[in-house]
């Protein structure tokens, strides 16, 4: 059971790695790009961002959000127009587990390709905004 659960994908890196590349630099760049521009904005601008950044929704949420949607919306539709929607709740939960386990599922693609962020990526944003205050000696 130990090596199955090792061979599982971390829980830090699993959306990273199955993303593709190029959408993966695409998110890193836009980021990178932000940073680059709040280092010209006083202090209030980056504190803003930061603020933002904290409320920003990242692919768990948007994923977890669109599932439960999909579940709920399926539900309802199973018990009050046709037993085939129970098909879409039975899809739906099958790519819950397999994003839980594998870090993948086919929504997964559309949500990193709109540019949604991982909480990772977020985070990395965020410590970058929060160092340039004190680089520049702006109260945090």
């Amino acid at each position: 059971m130990d090596t199955q659960i090792q061979a599982l994908p971390s829980t830090q890196t699993k959306v990273n790695k199955a993303t593709p590349d190029h959408i993966n630099q695409k998110i890193e760049r836009e980021t990178e790009a932000r940073i680059n521009t709040f280092k010209r904005q006083e202090s209030r601008a980056i504190k803003e961002r930061i603020s933002a950044l904290d409320h920003e929704w990242d692919t768990e949420r948007v994923l977890e959000v669109t599932m439960a949607t999909l579940l709920l919306s399926s539900s309802v539709l199973t018990l009050t127009a046709s037993k085939k929607w129970a098909l879409l709740s039975s899809t739906v939960s099958f790519f819950m587990l397999q994003h839980a386990l594998q870090g993948w599922c086919p929504p997964l693609s559309l949500i990193r390709r709109k540019g949604v962020r991982t909480a990772s990526e977020i985070k990395l944003e965020k410590q970058a905004l929060e160092n340039l205050l004190q680089d520049e000696h702006y109260p945090v």
